[in-house]
C-alpha cells in the first residue's frame, strides 16, 4: 500500500471526529443538554481518537508508524462504540422498569470513591438513563454508535491489506 495512500486516511477522520466532538459540544453549551457519565466517557473516546489523527496528520509518519496510529484509532473506536452500546442497552430498559439500580453522578462525586467514580463513568449512572433529545428518531447514544461505527470502517478500510485486482502470474514470467 503507498505511504500517500495510508496517510490520507488522517485528514478525514480527524476532520469527521472533531466535526462530532463539535456537535456534542453543542448539544451540551449550545442546547443546555447535560452530559451524563457515560456521554463524557465517550466524549474523552471520541477527543483520543481526534488527537490521534491530528498526531498523525502532523507527525507525517512512515509506513509502520502510521498503521500503529490508525491501530490505535481503531482500538479507540471499538472502545468508544463499545460505551455507546452500553448507553443505548441502558436506555433500553428504561420504558419497562428493569433498569439496574444506579447512583447519580453527583452522588458518586460527593460521596463515593475515585473507584466507584471510574466505575459510574463506565458502567453508567442514573443519568445515562433517560432519553432527552433525539435527531431523526434516535438518541444521542445511537448517533455516538454510529459515529464510532463509521470512523471503525474508515480505519479498517485503510488497514486492511489491498489487494490487486490481476496479481501476477509467476508462471508466465
Amino acid at each position: 500500500m503507498p505511504l500517500a495512500c495510508l496517510r490520507s486516511i488522517f485528514f478525514p477522520a480527524f476532520l469527521a471526529s472533531f466535526l462530532v466532538l463539535c456537535g456534542a459540544f453543542y448539544l451540551e453549551f449550545g442546547l443546555g443538554q447535560v452530559a451524563c457519565p457515560l456521554c463524557q466517557g465517550q466524549r474523552l473516546l471520541l477527543a483520543g481518537f481526534s488527537l490521534v489523527c491530528l498526531c498523525g496528520l502532523i507527525h507525517r509518519p512512515p509506513h509502520r508508524v502510521a498503521r500503529r496510529y490508525l491501530g490505535l484509532c481503531l482500538a479507540l473506536a471499538i472502545a468508544g462504540a463499545l460505551l455507546a452500546t452500553r448507553h443505548v442497552w441502558l436506555q433500553g430498559l428504561f420504558p419497562t422498569g428493569d433498569t439496574p439500580c444506579l447512583q447519580s453522578m453527583d452522588y458518586l462525586v460527593e460521596q463515593g470513591s475515585l473507584e466507584e467514580w471510574l466505575q459510574g463513568m463506565l458502567v453508567g449512572a442514573a443519568e445515562c438513563v433517560p432519553i432527552t433529545w433525539s435527531f431523526m428518531d434516535l438518541s444521542v447514544p445511537e448517533l455516538s454508535l454510529l459515529a464510532f461505527l463509521g470512523l471503525g470502517v474508515m480505519v479498517v478500510s485503510r488497514l486492511l491489506p489491498w489487494r490487486e485486482v490481476n496479481p501476477p502470474n509467476p508462471a508466465r514470467s
